[in-house]
């Protein structure tokens, strides 16, 4: 392959990993402040569906996002009301709400199919555009790409260097340390569990506005599963998360490479390349291996060995907090 050939390659692929990053940068929010949301599959499907459906209506993309975060606010209502008011199991409320969304936006959309409709356009920043290399990759990209970069930077800025973040880590980590302090914790997770849900419904306008136009069923079919599993091979942490999505967006066009210059393979072997990848480095991640890994390098090599690979959830993850 020629220069210009690999660079188009690589700026696709930090295109398409630009929903998933705004996705993980959202549930990451949610979980670090204690709860578990699993509707994203569902709820991209029902905010991209929504998202282009208000856009192609009213030929405005920008009503098409903000339509599309309503969304994703009011399914992440849903999980918080229901498993820090009434109690309820917060894997159940999001498994359900994961078929509602499928289920509706397949109903709802079907007389938006197939049509053409507005997206958002690209954005190129003068000089740093013709930049060789890394000007068309990272300064001649989708508007998507730069509100991506935007989110993670400052969602890692608000929880590592503000003391409104270090509240909301508290409240995933030591809810009653943060009580004692004096924040409200269920209040907390209320906000920031609408804050990422809002966040994974732009993630899925962004997909059906800015990466594949338009509106089909199934549209972002397993991306929500996939946006779960990074923000755990991420660490919780939004730019380990972010790496995550390119990572991913890299196997995706891999497989395509593969399907484009290997015969003999089936499309579905290469189709079912990255989910494979994803299944086996949380298999790794998840698993003691690093520790006995890390027992082989020098002392001074062990502990940024294991700070790098080793990961582990908010210590109250799921868990009810009452505050009364």
């Amino acid at each position: 392959m020629n220069e210009l050939l690999i660079v188009k390659i690589l700026s696709s692929i930090i295109l398409q990993s630009a929903p998933l990053m705004i996705a993980v940068t959202g549930e990451t929010i949610t979980e670090r402040a204690g709860v578990v949301n699993l509707s994203l599959d569902g709820k991209m499907l029902l905010a991209a569906m929504t998202g282009f459906a208000v856009a192609y209506t009213t030929d405005s993309v920008y009503l098409g996002f903000l339509a599309a975060a309503l969304i994703g606010a009011l399914f992440a209502l849903i999980v918080a009301f229901g498993s820090i008011t009434l109690k309820l199991n917060q894997v159940a409320i999001g498994f359900v709400l994961t078929l509602l969304g499928s289920s509706l936006s397949a109903f709802l959309g079907q007389n938006f199919t197939r049509l053409p409709g507005p997206s958002v356009g690209k954005f190129s920043i003068p000089y740093l555009k013709d930049l060789p290399v890394l000007g068309p990759m990272f300064f001649d990209q989708n508007a998507i790409f730069y509100f991506a970069v935007l989110v993670v930077l400052a969602a890692w800025w608000w929880l590592f260097r503000t003391q409104p973040g270090l509240y909301l880590r508290g409240a995933g980590e030591r809810p009653e340390a943060a009580f004692a302090r004096g924040a409200g914790v269920n209040r907390l997770r209320y906000f920031y569990t609408l804050l990422g849900g809002a966040l994974v419904g732009v993630a899925g306008a962004a997909y059906s506005l800015g990466i594949k136009i338009g509106w089909s069923e199934n549209h972002t079919a397993g991306l929500g599963w996939i946006a779960l599993a990074i923000v755990i091979f991420g660490g919780w942490s939004p730019i380990r998360g972010a790496i995550g999505a390119i990572l991913f967006g890299a196997t995706k066009a891999l497989a395509t490479v593969f399907q484009q210059n290997v015969a003999g393979v089936s499309v579905q072997t290469f189709n079912a390349l990255p989910w494979v990848l994803m299944i086996v480095v949380l298999l790794l991640v998840s698993s003691d291996w690093v520790v006995r890994a890390a027992a082989w390098l020098p002392p001074r090599l062990r502990g940024p060995f294991l700070r790098l690979v080793q990961v582990a959830p908010p210590r109250a993850l799921g868990v009810e907090f009452k505050q009364d």
